[in-house]
């Protein structure tokens, strides 16, 4: 299995999936990666050679910025937003949707406002004693 970025990809997938576990690679940013090492997308993961595992740590090493270091900018931008108190960052504080979307119905956890459903009214019949 190679490991990628600290990231064990699997490898029962092809590269140019398997890249995308790890984290801020996407599939686009993937198939660019592998374009640049001249390696092919459609080729599995366990068939790659030390060399192209190697190539593929260095590009990536050196153009971008993936897992620890990503994880820790959006928590940096997160906090900043709520220490300006920005509707935003009252949002992320509150635990509330921040894009915009709607709320009376699809976030219900989210909000804490669960509603159980009606069920036809019948009790169970009891068991055997």
């Amino acid at each position: 299995m190679p490991r990628i970025a600290s990231i064990t990809i699997p490898d029962n997938k092809q590269i140019g999936i398997s890249l995308t576990y790890v984290f801020g690679i996407g599939r686009p940013l993937a198939l660019r990666i592998l374009k640049q090492c001249n390696i092919d997308p459609q080729k599995k993961a366990k068939d790659l050679t030390e060399q192209e595992a190697m190539k593929i740590k260095e590009v990536i090493d050196e153009g971008y910025k993936i897992e620890g270091d990503l994880r820790r900018e959006y928590v940096a931008h997160i906090k900043r937003l709520k220490e300006i108190k920005c509707w935003r960052g009252m949002r992320h504080i509150k635990g509330l949707t921040v894009r915009g979307q709607k709320t009376k119905k699809n976030s219900r956890t989210v909000r804490g406002n669960v509603k159980r459903t009606v069920s036809s009214g019948r009790k169970t019949a009891p068991g055997p004693k």
